[in-house]
C-alpha cells in the first residue's frame, strides 16, 4: 500500500512540475518569443535547463521552507503529500488552460496552509514573513519598473537600443575546411550583443523561477522523506522540462504580447527587475512569485511610459497654443523607441502607410498599458491561490482520510 501512495504521490509531484513549466515558461521567455529573438522550442530548452540549475542551487532554501517551517514536516504524511500537491496542480493546470500564468508559489504556501490551519499547526509567524513580502515585492516591482519608464527609459534607450534587421542573426562561413559562426548580411554588432543580452536574461529569469518554484514540485514529498532532496530536483526538473515544451505555448503569448507591446528593451527592464527581487528572496527561503512580480514590473514599465507620453502631449498642446517664437523642440523629449513585440509581426504591412511621416512616432497609450487584461491576469493570479487554500483546509478537516 505505501509502495502504491508512494507512486500516486510521485506521479501527481510530476503533474505539478509540468504545470510549473507550462506557467513559468512564459515569463521567462513571453518577451524574447514574442519579439522573434527566439522560437518556442528553442525557449523551452534554456527554460528547462536554468530552471534545473535555480533549483539545485539557490531553490533549496524554499523547499526547506515548504517541507518543514509552514507546517511541520510531521504532518507530510503520503496522503496529505499527494492532497497538497494535488491541489497545487489542479489549480495550475486550469489557469494554464485559461492561458494566464498563475502564481505558482502562492497557490503552493496556500495549500500547505490549507493543511495547518485544518491541524492548527500552521506557523504563523514564518506565515506573516511570507505573505509580507508577498505584499511588498509587487510593490516594489511595479514602482522600480515605473520609475525607470519615466524617467530613465529614453536614457537606457541612447545606451542600449536594440534594432532587428531582416535575415538570420548569425550564419555558418565555411573556408575549405574551416567553419566558423559569423554575422548575418544585415546584422550589425550592436543588434547581435543586445539580442544575446536579450536571451541571456530570460535565462535568468528562468533560473530565479526555478529556484522559487521547485518547491512547489517536491516540497511535501522531500518533508516527508518519501524522497531524498537531490532526486526530488531532478525529477521535478524533468516535469518543469515537459511542461515548457508542450503546454507554456499559451502562456508565453500572454506574456509576451497581451499584457503590453514589449520593445526588446522593456524586456530586459523586466526581467531584471523581477528577476533579481525572486532571486534575493529565494536565497532568504521566501518562496516569492515570479508571476505576480514579472506582472506588476510588466505593468509598472508600461504605466511608467504612458505617464510621459500623457506628460510630452500636455507640454506639446502648451507651446502649440502658447506665445509666438516658442517651437516644439523646446521641450520635445526623445521618442524613438526599438520595435515592439506587434510592431516586428506588421513592420513590412505598415511600411507604406508610414512613407513620408515620423519614423519613431510617439507609442499610444492604449499600447503601452492595458487595463482590462492587465485585470484579468492579476485577478486569476489572486483566485487560484485562494481556491487551492479554501479546497484544501475543507478536505484535511472534513474528510476523516486525510484528517
Amino acid at each position: 500500500m505505501v509502495e502504491i501512495l508512494f507512486a500516486v504521490g510521485l506521479a501527481v509531484a510530476i503533474f505539478v512540475g509540468f504545470n510549473v513549466g507550462g506557467s513559468n515558461t512564459g515569463v521567462a521567455f513571453g518577451p524574447a518569443v514574442g519579439s522573434q529573438t527566439i522560437s518556442k522550442l528553442g525557449a523551452a530548452s534554456l527554460m528547462s535547463i536554468c530552471a534545473l540549475v535555480g533549483g539545485w542551487t539557490v531553490g533549496r532554501n524554499v523547499i526547506n521552507t515548504m517541507g518543514g517551517k509552514i507546517v511541520p514536516s510531521r504532518f507530510f504524511t503520503l496522503e496529505a503529500s499527494i492532497a497538497v500537491l494535488f491541489f497545487i496542480g489542479l489549480a495550475l493546470f486550469l489557469s494554464n488552460i485559461v492561458g494566464v500564468p498563475a502564481s505558482t508559489s502562492m497557490t503552493g504556501v496556500g495549500t500547505i496552509a490549507g493543511l495547518g490551519l485544518a491541524t492548527d499547526a500552521l506557523n504563523w509567524a514564518v506565515m506573516r514573513e511570507i505573505v509580507s513580502w508577498w505584499l511588498v515585492s509587487p510593490v516594489i516591482a511595479f514602482w522600480v519598473s515605473a520609475v525607470i519608464g519615466r524617467y530613465w527609459y529614453p536614457t537606457l534607450l541612447d545606451w542600449f537600443a536594440i534594432t532587428q534587421t531582416k535575415g538570420s542573426l548569425i550564419h555558418i562561413e565555411r573556408s575549405g575546411w574551416i567553419v566558423r559562426p559569423a554575422l548575418g548580411p544585415n546584422t550589425t554588432m550592436r543588434e547581435f550583443v543586445g539580442t544575446l543580452l536579450v536571451l541571456v536574461v530570460a535565462c535568468y529569469t528562468a533560473f530565479s523561477a526555478g529556484a522559487s518554484n521547485m518547491a512547489n514540485a517536491i516540497a511535501p514529498l522531500v518533508g516527508s522523506g518519501a524522497i531524498d532532496m537531490n532526486y526530488g530536483i531532478l525529477i521535478a526538473g524533468a516535469a518543469i522540462a515537459l511542461g515548457a515544451f508542450t503546454i507554456a505555448r499559451r502562456t508565453i503569448d500572454t506574456m509576451g504580447n497581451e499584457l503590453t507591446d514589449m520593445p526588446l528593451l522593456a524586456a530586459l527592464v523586466v526581467a531584471v527587475v523581477s528577476s533579481t527581487l525572486i532571486t534575493v528572496l529565494s536565497a532568504l527561503g521566501i518562496p516569492a512569485s515570479i508571476v505576480i512580480v514579472s506582472t506588476m514590473s510588466i505593468v509598472g514599465l508600461g504605466w511608467g511610459r504612458a505617464t510621459r507620453v500623457k506628460e510630452y502631449t500636455r507640454r506639446s498642446t502648451m507651446i502649440e497654443e502658447g506665445p509666438p517664437g516658442i517651437t516644439s523642440g523646446a521641450l520635445a523629449v526623445d521618442t524613438a523607441d526599438t520595435p515592439t513585440i506587434d510592431e516586428a509581426k506588421k513592420k513590412e504591412a505598415h511600411a507604406s502607410s508610414t512613407t513620408g511621416t515620423d519614423k519613431n512616432p510617439l507609442p499610444a497609450i492604449d499600447a503601452l498599458y492595458k487595463p482590462w487584461t492587465t485585470a484579468r491576469v492579476i485577478a486569476m493570479q489572486n483566485i487560484v491561490p485562494g481556491i487551492a487554500t479554501v479546497s484544501a483546509y475543507l478536505l484535511f478537516e472534513f474528510v476523516p482520510l486525510f484528517s
